[in-house]
């Protein structure tokens, strides 16, 4: 009996030998792959073999074969003449990708570069977790085009979040994975997808376990090794402490330098040959082997939204204002708290450099200039006016003294903000953007005297809270009296008359800070009924976990809403859902503005609901701070974009400048950064700049910028 046992036991390791193992892949490729690290970790036996020719003759009927690209994109797997025949006569079951051409696969030889295209399933092949027309993210994909029937997966030019909202309709479509034979072909490369940072996970985990169930015959998989090299800091309901608040914001400075983002003398024409003339200033990240500035020559805006196949990702190398004032903040915050002289030092110097520039050079030097006082919009559009973007340089500067106990730089803000003053309407309303050759055409008192109406909080409301700032210090009644009339027309045409950008919630956001100043200058049952309005609003779209969903507002207001048009994806700027319910947080536009718009009317009105949601919002950022150490420079970062369902950095890319994956160092990084400190210390930035002298200087300039309008 004993005998007949090992007669079977040796029958069926010889069966196993001829007919190949489901437990046994064999590849052709590096052990560092993501695909097969996770293949590892589910327990299959990995074997590596050099060449594909010679792996096949060895292996037996029936057995799994990867043959993974190493060379990605430069070079296309090899495929031996004869390998694909030999495949199929042995049953050998493979997965092949990015291959040169063989017998029934003909290209042109060229390989195509992507960038907004995205994956869309066209077949019934994964399930009811991955149906039809779901979108699945491949990061700057390189494929090669060819005819295939009954692919599995295409490539195309797609809107919708999660879903190819028009389908196919009005764009090339390139087929990239297709099932042949005993085997599936990917026309590029798929293996690498946490390096190249494919999402959504979920999606890309239904691709895989479909493939490698159909190759191996396991129908069930862990995913507990599944790699992934960028992540947030906590997971969505792990316990957080003050301490971790703290690290947060000791990250999000430190990012500025990991960023590499302050540019060194060194390196200036870098900077300079990217920026170009400003309208597409991209380029690859900065070198971490090149210098890191002081802040004497300014800071870059952050990253583009376009990831390469490699996981890295693009730089904007612009130099704006706002970015100088509002990262001046951060990092003098953060000094601040952390007792870190070099983060002061660096406020220091990004202050003195907004001022020296032509930010606020030319005609905005000049005291008989229409434009005297103005900050330009950036280095190659100084001449470009900005209502919002002077605010948010403005309160960058203000809180930056503020935590530096410095006054430095009294004058040049006044001047900035009774600048922006005499150009604004009398009702309150300055529009969106003044152009410098208009300005001097037209001269500031055309602008004052202007009758016109723009209920455009992102445009308008953060210089209002200017204005109430300054009347607080300086009971100037001008300033009040036109901020009033501005908020009332506004408020009384809410909601339906608000023009929003890139959605409502974000214009909500916006006009927190001055309803909520406003209660501070005048506490009147109207002014807190205002304020709640809004805030109450919002918070109806704050989930437990303390993200903020976005929300579109009506047709017939928004700039830009969804994107029209699969051909349309990525040609405007554009909000991150398709459609109201996507469960999308927005940190460039939304929840940044509300972190520290809430602080202050938590402050204002001692709402402990609003207190509880600043708590909520302050978590739900403190967790989806980035974590990563293998994408250094984006380690302490936020991005524009997170599912707060799927607890992951994806979102519809569709913005052509400010993508999902965009990084800022002023407008999401500073905001967060510097309200969490104030967040820690308990503290509203209405009481952190309190003891603000600036109205030493208000006589003086009023005489010299408003003549007989005093």
């Amino acid at each position: 009996m004993l005998r007949s046992c090992f007669i079977l036991l040796v029958f069926y390791a010889l069966l196993s030998c001829s007919t190949g193992n489901s437990e046994v892949i064999h590849v052709v490729g590096s052990a560092n792959n993501d695909l097969v690290q996770w293949l590892e970790g589910e327990g299959f036996q990995l074997k590596f073999h050099e060449d594909p020719l010679d792996a096949a003759d060895r292996m037996g009927r029936g057995a799994i074969l990867l043959l993974l690209a190493e060379n990605y994109p430069q070079e296309r797997v090899d495929i031996p003449e004869g390998l694909i025949a030999l495949l199929e006569e042995k049953e050998i079951r493979y997965y092949l990708e990015y291959p040169s051409d063989f017998d029934g696969l003909e290209s042109t030889g060229e390989i195509l570069q992507t960038r907004l295209e995205r994956g869309v399933v066209v077949a019934d092949d994964f399930g009811d977790q991955l149906p039809p027309m779901r979108i699945l993210g491949i990061n700057d994909c390189h494929l090669i085009p060819a005819a295939v029937d009954d692919p599995l997966l295409v490539l195309a030019k797609v809107a919708g979040l999660d879903q190819a909202a028009y389908g196919l309709e009005g764009v090339p479509v390139y087929p990239i994975l297709y099932a042949k034979g005993s085997g599936f072909i990917a026309l590029t490369k798929l293996s690498d997808f946490a390096k190249g940072r494919f999402g959504p996970q979920d999606h890309w985990k239904s691709v895989w376990g479909h493939l490698i169930s159909q190759l191996s015959g396991k129908t069930s998989f862990s995913f507990d090794t599944w790699p992934r090299y960028l992540e947030p800091s906590f997971d969505e309901n792990e316990p957080l402490a003050d301490k971790d608040k703290v690290n947060s914001v000791k990250r999000g400075v430190d990012w500025f330098f990991k960023g590499n983002f302050f540019i060194h003398e060194d390196w200036k024409d870098r900077w300079l040959e990217y920026q170009g003339d400003g309208t597409n200033p991209v380029g690859p990240p900065v070198p971490g082997y090149l210098p890191t500035g002081d802040g004497r020559e300014g800071l870059l805006e952050g990253h583009s939204s376009n990831i390469y196949h490699d996981g890295s990702q693009q730089y904007r190398y612009w130099i704006r204002a706002d970015v100088q004032g509002e990262g001046a903040y951060a990092l003098a915050a953060a000094g601040k708290l952390l007792d870190e002289q070099e983060y002061d030092k660096r406020a220091v110097n990004l202050i003195n450099f907004l001022f020296r520039e032509n930010l606020r050079g030319g005609p905005r030097s000049h005291p008989d200039s229409a434009a005297f006082g103005l900050i330009g919009w950036s280095h190659t559009h100084p001449h470009v006016y900005y209502g919002d973007d002077n605010a948010r340089a403005i309160l960058g500067i203000l809180g930056a003294m503020a935590h530096l106990e410095k006054q430095d730089w009294n004058q040049e803000i006044l001047e900035a903000i009774l600048g922006n003053f005499r150009t604004t309407g009398k009702n309150g309303f300055r529009i969106n953007r003044i152009e410098n050759r208009d300005l001097q055409r037209e001269g500031w008192k055309h602008y004052w005297n202007r009758d016109i109406v723009n209920p455009a909080p992102h445009f308008e409301s953060w210089m209002w809270a200017v204005y109430l700032w300054l009347y607080d210090k300086t009971g100037y009644e001008p300033l009040l009296e036109k901020t009033k009339t501005a908020i009332r027309i506004t408020m009384e045409g809410y909601p339906d008359e608000w023009l929003w950008t890139n959605g409502i919630q974000q214009e909500r956001a916006r006009m927190i800070l001055p309803l909520a100043w406003l209660v501070r200058v005048e506490d009147t049952p109207e002014h807190r009924e205002w304020l709640d309005t809004v805030v109450s609003k919002l918070l109806e779209n704050q989930e437990a976990n303390g993200a903020i969903r976005e929300e579109l507002g009506g047709t017939d207001k928004g700039r830009y809403g969804r994107t029209r048009s699969n051909e349309e994806y990525g040609l405007h700027e554009a909000p991150l859902i398709f459609e109201n319910g996507d469960p999308i947080a927005d940190m460039l536009y939304t929840s940044n503005f509300a972190f520290f718009s809430l602080n202050e009317a938590a402050h204002a009105t001692g709402n402990p609901q609003y207190h509880e949601a600043l708590n909520k919002l302050s978590d739900f950022l403190t967790r989806i701070q980035v974590k990563s150490d293998r994408f250094y420079d984006l380690d302490g970062a936020w991005f524009r974009a997170f599912d707060f369902d799927k607890w992951e950095f994806w979102a519809s890319n569709a913005d052509v400048g400010w993508g999902a994956w965009g990084t800022l160092t002023g407008w999401t990084q500073s905001w967060i950064v510097a309200t969490q400190v104030l967040v820690l210390q308990e503290q509203s930035y209405w009481d952190l700049t309190q003891e603000s002298d600036i109205a030493a200087q208000m006589e003086n300039r009023l005489d010299l910028m408003l003549e007989d309008y005093q």
